[in-house]
């Protein structure tokens, strides 16, 4: 713990000359003897740190005690400074590794390229879970990454959803996890189960996290797994979430739109859908409405998200869709038909 502290502190003083003790007390989480200790032992190991007093003074590394990164562009530090989410590298226990991989990286900059990278971190972050939906981070996720990376098939018990939200049994297996994936704040595992290669899917699956029960080294595999060395991840995920959306999508809705209605419709409809529903667009009539036939997975999903569109929108088929919004227009027009009796006609007038 110490050794990992004093290489920290090494590459604190070396990324921001001056540091105080009181500021390096901060940055270490320990007091400020313990950075003059630290300090001390750092010098009778050989590395050239050295105190100065006074206003502009705090702890300096020898002239010239340091590796430089002179080939790397300005642009390049930057794109290695937003390469990482740091929410994700919390979840997967890798948090502190990379604030000392960065700080590493920022020790080895010439001072012009350290800028642009402390530019791009002040004007970009990424935040990866969606809105409205307390974070959570999976219990078994670290363990499950070690796993990953190790290439070492594991032993899980996994618990897919139930009908109706009811639990479901735990059901044991042995995976060979080949990745993990973040989307939209849920962790996602993407593995190969061995035996069913021949399979029409490879025996491909993908897991959420946070419904593995249990997790451990899979019997007699003290050996790392031999990966598919044609296996992406990045291509996989992309193949799989486009074929999975469109299995969602049970329900096909007749839709006549105005064009303002056209141009909003992807802000309320899933991609996949929007796709489809393009591809499938009538040519302008006369009044300017384009009809079309919008995929959904079901009657009532259709009904939330066409109704954001209001009067751009009018169904046409299912005939049981089109009376849902028949009743809804004609509830919506007595609650405020009653609103407009009320007003005394000299009033609404004047308001004129």
């Amino acid at each position: 713990m110490r050794a990992a502290r004093l290489i920290r502190m090494a590459l604190l003083i070396q990324s921001n000359p001056g540091l105080t003790a009181a500021a390096l007390a901060r940055e270490l989480e320990v007091s400020e003897r313990t950075v003059i200790r630290d300090a001390q032992a750092l010098q009778e190991a050989g590395v050239p740190v050295r105190s100065e007093r006074g206003r502009v003074g705090g702890y300096f590394l020898a002239a010239g005690y340091r590796t430089r990164l002179t080939t790397l562009h300005p642009s390049e530090a930057e794109t290695l400074f937003l390469s990482g989410l740091p929410s994700a590298l919390r979840d997967l226990g890798l948090s502190e590794a990379a604030e000392t991989a960065r700080l590493k990286l920022t020790a080895t900059l010439l001072p012009s390229v350290r800028e642009a990278a402390e530019s791009s971190v002040r004007r970009f972050h990424l935040d990866a879970p969606a809105w409205f939906r307390e974070p959570t981070t999976p219990e078994l996720l670290p363990d499950l990454a070690r796993a990953v990376w190790a290439d070492r098939a594991v032993e899980l018990s996994y618990a897919p959803p139930g009908r109706d939200g009811a639990p479901s049994s735990a059901v044991p297996r042995v995976v060979e996890p080949y990745g993990l994936v973040l989307k939209a704040g849920i962790w996602y595992a993407v593995v190969r189960i061995p035996g069913k290669r021949e399979d029409q899917d490879g025996g491909w699956r993908t897991y959420r996290v946070d419904r593995i029960t249990s997790l451990g080294p899979a019997a007699g595999a003290e050996e790392p797994f031999v990966r598919d060395p044609a296996f992406e991840l990045a291509r996989y995920w992309e193949d799989r979430s486009a074929a999975f959306a469109r299995t969602l999508l049970r329900t096909t809705v007749t839709v006549r739109l105005t064009g303002w209605g056209l141009r909003r419709l992807p802000a309320v409809v899933d991609g996949a859908a929007v796709a489809d529903a393009f591809a499938s667009a009538s040519a302008p009539d006369p009044a300017g409405l384009v009809t079309l036939d919008l995929p959904a997975e079901s009657e009532d999903v259709a009904f939330d998200q066409l109704a954001r569109l209001g009067a751009d929108a009018e169904v046409l088929a299912p005939a049981r869709l089109r009376a849902r919004f028949r009743e809804r227009a004609a509830a919506l027009a007595a609650l405020y038909q009653a609103d407009c009796q009320e007003v005394d006609p000299k009033e609404a007038e004047d308001q004129r």
